[in-house]
């Protein structure tokens, strides 16, 4: 079921979105050769217990999870793009490290993802988050009423498509508001005056993801993690994005 929040409601949303990006902030800052994925995932941890916040992944299990998560980042390193798990691995000169945080503050959730090179960067991953960061923001600028959800899925496309990328539509974005993830679901390929119409009050999670050379991936042995089936390189970039009356309102905005 699609839900509508009031601007009451949105205001009291804020205080999540900026803490989701305060946390993706540091974990940016904080990744760097010779940090363990697990002092990450330490890291949002303690961050979210001094906040007085709840993780939305440590008891997520949904159907195509293994298990209950068991952490609260997904940190999907080089060929992996989304839902990492993360694990005893150091971080290497040259990763190419996505970081994906949700967390609920005063029982609303935010929800957002960001791709940094760890180090030394290749050209082709900085063109990748590039591209990735260039598709979130069409996307986001047609997060406006009276627009409909194949509007936004088409700006993802036309990006990827011009940079000559492949797009992957099993995962994409999804509503936001007191659960992590809900109705109405973003594809990240649509036809634009498609789909559900935009009004306020919609809050979304606005999510392009991309691969070098495929858009077909595979479930790591840990049952969570998603990697490329070629082994190229993946970037994902997320924001949560509330329609209001005078356009999109990015409650994750990083500063």
């Amino acid at each position: 079921m699609i839900e509508l929040r009031t601007p009451t409601q949105i205001e009291q949303m804020r205080p999540a979105g900026r803490f989701v990006a305060s946390v993706l902030t540091a974990l940016a800052q904080k990744a760097a050769p010779g940090v363990n994925l697990l002092e990450l995932d330490a890291l949002a941890h303690d961050m979210i217990r001094e906040a007085g916040a709840e993780s939305c992944y440590i008891d997520y299990h949904p159907s195509f999870g293994a298990s209950p998560f068991g952490k609260v980042l997904c940190t999907s390193v080089n060929d992996a793009v989304l839902h990492g798990l993360p694990h005893d691995y150091v971080l290497a000169d040259g990763d190419l490290l996505s970081v994906d945080f949700a967390a609920s503050v005063d029982g609303w959730v935010s929800d957002s993802a960001l791709s940094v090179v760890v180090g030394t960067p290749r050209e082709e991953d900085l063109r990748l988050i590039d591209v990735t960061t260039r598709a979130l923001e069409a996307a986001i600028a047609q997060a406006r009423p009276g627009n409909r959800i194949g509007d936004i899925s088409a700006a993802i496309a036309g990006v990827a498509r011009e940079a000559g990328l492949s797009i992957n539509t099993q995962f994409g974005g999804h509503g936001v508001g007191r659960t992590m993830h809900g109705d109405p679901h973003i594809p990240n390929d649509g036809r634009a005056g498609r789909g559900f119409k935009l009004q306020p009050g919609l809050v979304i999670a606005i999510e392009p993801w991309f691969l070098h050379t495929t858009d077909e991936i595979y479930t790591d042995a840990d049952g969570w993690t998603l990697r490329s089936a070629d082994g190229s390189r993946g970037a994902h970039m997320e924001h949560t994005v509330a329609i209001t009356e005078d356009g999109p309102l990015i409650l994750t905005a990083r500063d």
